[in-house]
């Protein structure tokens, strides 16, 4: 259980939530345009790849060579390829059979696995306020979609997806968790080392074994910029935001954000000349609601002078 913050602390962790989400987001449409040309292996390794090399220099720089000699990396090898790299890699292969929206549809349920996982690991109460923002979260989700739907419908790709949910829920909690002794950004930069480790070995032997071929005729500039977006924003930004703000809320918490991405994705075609849908901004309001019914920021009920 994480100790009771302050207001001060509530609002920066949320903030923290709404900007890993917002380039969380960016990192969707810029996977569409690789997938297909780069099999899921490989953009997951080189995805992984790219992000480490990003956050591993910082994190040299700004705490220095000992604390990187003296981290647990095997511990973060496993962590990180065992469920961040895999989680990136099910959710690619799941997208490549659907598409992006079906994946957003499918992440609407990680405040639920996020409760499931608290309840069972850390012994979570269940309280009205948290079931009450977990209802709202999840109808603002369903509403922030707009009426639209994967274009595939259900099956392996939804049930990829899912696995990815799962699994990468599991592993932002394990990150926090198995290295109380490092900043944010070293959990973030040791784990995301292991995947590109873990994956990068792994996509070598699926190349040796003759596995798909990435369409090396077909990458260009437009390509490359979409792999710097799904890495550097998609990954290597949006997990330091990320496990910034569940150090601090939870995971149960922090994943209630992940509903309002779409309004996100919205705002962000608005500013880029596309349309306004006021569904989706209340859609995020409703979320929002949600959010601050969860961490009790708007109480169910007035507390008396005598309670």
């Amino acid at each position: 259980m994480n100790p009771p913050q302050p207001p001060t602390s509530l609002v920066l962790a949320n903030l923290l939530c709404m900007l890993s989400m917002l380039v969380w987001s960016m990192g969707l449409p810029a996977a569409d345009v690789l997938i297909g040309l780069v099999p899921p292996l490989p953009l997951t390794a080189a995805r992984m790849v790219l992000a480490c090399a990003c956050l591993l220099p910082v994190w040299w720089l700004r705490e220095g060579a000992a604390v990187l000699r003296t981290a647990a990396w095997k511990q973060g090898i496993a962590i990180g390829g065992g469920t961040l790299g895999l989680g990136a890699f099910l959710m690619v292969a799941g997208q490549g059979l659907t598409d992006a929206v079906t994946v957003a549809i499918i992440s609407a349920s990680m405040p639920v696995v996020g409760i499931g996982i608290e309840v069972l690991l850390d012994g979570r109460r269940v309280t009205p306020g948290l079931l009450i923002g977990l209802v709202l979260s999840l109808a603002g989700g369903v509403l922030a979609l707009d009426g639209r739907g994967g274009s595939q419908g259900l099956g392996w790709g939804a049930l990829l997806c899912f696995a990815s949910v799962l699994v990468y829920t599991l592993g932002s909690r394990m990150s926090v968790t198995s290295f109380p002794g490092l900043t944010p950004l070293g959990r973030t930069t040791i784990t995301l080392c292991g995947a590109a480790l873990v994956t990068t070995v792994a996509a070598l032997v699926h190349a040796g074994l003759g596995g798909a071929q990435t369409q090396w005729e077909q990458i260009g500039w437009p390509q490359l910029s979409a792999l710097a977006v799904f890495a550097i924003g998609g990954m290597a930004l949006s997990q330091l935001l990320w496990i910034s703000a569940v150090g601090q809320l939870g995971i149960a918490l922090s994943s209630l954000h992940i509903n309002a991405t779409p309004f996100y994705v919205m705002l962000m075609l608005f500013a880029l000349g596309g349309h306004w849908s006021w569904s989706q901004a209340f859609a995020a309001v409703i979320v929002g609601l949600g959010v601050l019914i969860a961490q009790e920021v708007i109480p169910l009920h007035r507390k008396t002078d005598g309670a």
